[in-house]
C-alpha cells in the first residue's frame, strides 16, 4: 500500500519531506529536554520522623495517630521511596494517612558499606525488623509493595503472616518472560557485559539499569519529552512530569549479589514462576498465602507487562485483582 501511494512521488521530494519531518521531531524532543532542565519545580525535602534505621535503610512515619492501623509501604530497591510520596497532590503515603491509617514508608536509600554483600534475603530480614515496629504490641499491619518491592513484600507476608493483616501488590512482576521470552534472550546475550559492569562498579549502576529499562521501549523517551514540550509550564501536569522524571533520574545501584539474583534468577531463569525463588532457603509460594491480598495491574505498563503481574494474581488464594488504566 505504501509503495502504491509513493508511486507518483518524486524521490527528491520524498527525501526532503522525510528530512524535514525528522528535523521537526528532533527539535520538539530537544525543546522538551530543555523545558525539563529549566523547570523551576523542586521537590521539598521530606520532614517525616524517622522511627527506625539500620545501615542506610530507615523507616519514616507518615501517621499522626500511632494507635491507627499501620501500613508498611515497601518500594523497589532500584528507585527512591519518593515514588510513594511524590508530591503533596500525588502521595500514596499521605493519602493513606488522611484516611485514618498510619503509613510507615521504607526508605532503602543507596546501599552503603553495611549493604555491600547483601542478598535479597538480607533485605527481607530488614523488612521483618520494620514489620515488628509496624505491628508493635502484638498487633498486625497491612503491607503494600510496589514493583520489585512487591516481591519483597510477598516474601515478608509469607514468612510473617501472623503479623500481616493484608497484602497489596502494585505493578509487581511474577512471570519475567511474559508476554514474550525475547527479553530473557536479550539478557542472555548481554549477561557477560553486565557481569563486567557489576565487577568494575561493585554493583549494577543506576545508569545501566535505566538503559536496560529504556531498551524495552526505545522510542518512549522521545515521545514523553516531545509531549512535555507542549504542556503549560505552570500546569499541575507539568509539575507532575518533572517530579516523576526527577525520581527516574535519581535511581540507586543494586549491590552485586542482588543484581545477579535479579538478572540470572528472575529475568534469566524465571525462578519465581517456576517455583524456584527462595528467601532464607524457603521457596516463595504465593499459593500458600492465607491472608487477603489485592493486586493492582497497570494495563499500560511496559516495565511490568500486565501478563507478568496477572500470573501472580492467579496464584494468590484470597485475592482481589484490578486492572487499571495506567503505566508503571
Amino acid at each position: 500500500a505504501l509503495r502504491d501511494e509513493l508511486a507518483g512521488v518524486a524521490s527528491d521530494a520524498f527525501a526532503s519531506a522525510v528530512e524535514a519531518e525528522a528535523f521537526r521531531r528532533h527539535e520538539a524532543f530537544l525543546r522538551g529536554i530543555a523545558a525539563y532542565r529549566t523547570h523551576p519545580y523542586r521537590r521539598p525535602p521530606p520532614t517525616m520522623p524517622e522511627v527506625w534505621r539500620q545501615g542506610t535503610t530507615r523507616l519514616l512515619d507518615y501517621g499522626t495517630d500511632h494507635s491507627a492501623p499501620a501500613v508498611l509501604l515497601v518500594p523497589s530497591l532500584v528507585n527512591r521511596s519518593t515514588i510513594l510520596d511524590l508530591t503533596p497532590r500525588r502521595s500514596l503515603a499521605r493519602s493513606l494517612a488522611k484516611r485514618g491509617l498510619r503509613p510507615l514508608l521504607v526508605d532503602w536509600d543507596a546501599p552503603g558499606e553495611a549493604e555491600a554483600r547483601f542478598t535479597l534475603t538480607d533485605y527481607v530480614a530488614r523488612l521483618e525488623a520494620m514489620l515488628d515496629i509496624a505491628a508493635a504490641g502484638g498487633g498486625r499491619a497491612a503491607v503494600v509493595g510496589s514493583c520489585m518491592g512487591g516481591l519483597l513484600a510477598l516474601a515478608l507476608a509469607l514468612r510473617r503472616s501472623r503479623q500481616v493483616s493484608g497484602l497489596a501488590l502494585l505493578a509487581t512482576p511474577w512471570d519475567f518472560h511474559a508476554p514474550s521470552p525475547d527479553l530473557a534472550r536479550r539478557m542472555t546475550v548481554l549477561r557477560p557485559i553486565l557481569e563486567q559492569a557489576i565487577q568494575s562498579a561493585h554493583g549494577l549502576s543506576a545508569d545501566i539499569q535505566n538503559a536496560l529499562f529504556a531498551a524495552i521501549d526505545p522510542t518512549g523517551c522521545t515521545r514523553k519529552f516531545t509531549a512535555f514540550a507542549e504542556l503549560a509550564p505552570r500546569s499541575a501536569k507539568a509539575r507532575d512530569f518533572v517530579a516523576v522524571e526527577d525520581w527516574i533520574n535519581d535511581g540507586v545501584p543494586l549491590v552485586p549479589t542482588v543484581a545477579r539474583e535479579c538478572l540470572d534468577g528472575w529475568y534469566g531463569r524465571n525462578d519465581p514462576l517456576h517455583g524456584q525463588w527462595c528467601i532464607a532457603g524457603q521457596t516463595v509460594r504465593p499459593q500458600n498465602l492465607t491472608i487477603p491480598s489485592l493486586v493492582l495491574v497497570p494495563g499500560k505498563d511496559r516495565i511490568v507487562p500486565p501478563e507478568s503481574a496477572l500470573a501472580l494474581a492467579e496464584l494468590l488464594p484470597k485475592n482481589r485483582c484490578r486492572v487499571i488504566t495506567a503505566g508503571h
